[in-house]
């Protein structure tokens, strides 16, 4: 690959022989893409709109100014809601050692953000000993210190766990009490309560406010106006969402 080619084809970064690989690239409103993964670990940036991203144990919402970190080989997919910027970070396997082995959500500090920025500006095979190589460990380094948020919907092993989850993940108005939940899936409240615990580390409330929460970010995104947002949700007010949201939230 010449250094000056900056390629939007994910599996042109694969084999780089590079710590850290980035890729720039826009999305359409609505667009998505299939289930798939990378050899490499990546950080999946959103410099503007909002992605949804779906794996066997979890969904994640990342907004604006937040990033996913995706393990290597893990199958994801990802949906666009409004129009989205982003720019992937892929990182060899040999650089990522005591990274975390499950997908987060995690926030993107300044300094990471414009050291993704100016090795954007490099050439892909940058000069290791020069600026290009500092830059790769400035954002590996800031990777591996950067906290975690509270936007990540871990989804349960347990079938009958798993399917009380989907319910709530397409349906986050349903006014099911935990109860009626654990009625439908033919569990006892006591089982139910702690099987999420568990198996997500979040009480019934805890997942449910934060689907809640997942899915009104969609919608805003989306441009759907706030009052239409909160009642899809099974709010009954802005100010109650808003309450929600911001405790999910990291103060910006």
């Amino acid at each position: 690959m010449p250094s000056i080619t900056r390629s939007i084809r994910a599996e042109d970064y694969q084999d780089v022989p590079r710590a850290v690989a980035v890729m720039p690239k826009t999305f359409a409103a609505s667009s998505h893409t299939e289930r798939h993964f990378h050899p490499r670990a990546q950080l999946l940036y959103a410099t503007a709109g909002l992605m949804m991203a779906s794996a066997e144990d979890g969904t994640w919402v990342v907004p604006e100014g937040h990033a996913l970190w995706i393990p290597p080989r893990l199958p994801h997919a990802v949906v666009m809601h409004g129009a989205v910027a982003m720019c992937s970070a892929y990182l060899a396997v040999e650089a990522i050692a005591g990274f975390p082995d499950r997908a987060r959500v995690i926030e993107v500090s300044p300094l990471l953000a414009a050291a993704l920025a100016a090795l954007t500006r490099e050439p892909v095979l940058y000069d290791e000993a020069g600026r290009g190589g500092h830059l790769a460990a400035l954002v590996l380094d800031e990777i591996r210190r950067a906290p975690e948020t509270k936007l990540t919907l871990p989804l349960p092993n347990d079938a009958r766990l798993r399917r009380i989850c989907l319910g709530l993940i397409d349906a986050p108005a349903t006014a099911f009490d935990l109860d009626a939940w654990a009625d439908r899936a033919g569990l006892s409240r006591r089982t139910l309560t702690r099987g999420f615990r568990r198996e997500t580390g979040l009480t019934f409330g805890q997942w449910r406010a934060r689907a809640r929460v997942v899915r009104a970010l969609a919608l805003a995104a989306d441009g759907v106006a706030p009052r239409q947002v909160a009642a899809s949700v099974g709010y009954r007010s802005i100010q109650a969402l808003r309450g929600r949201t911001e405790a999910l939230l990291p103060e910006p």
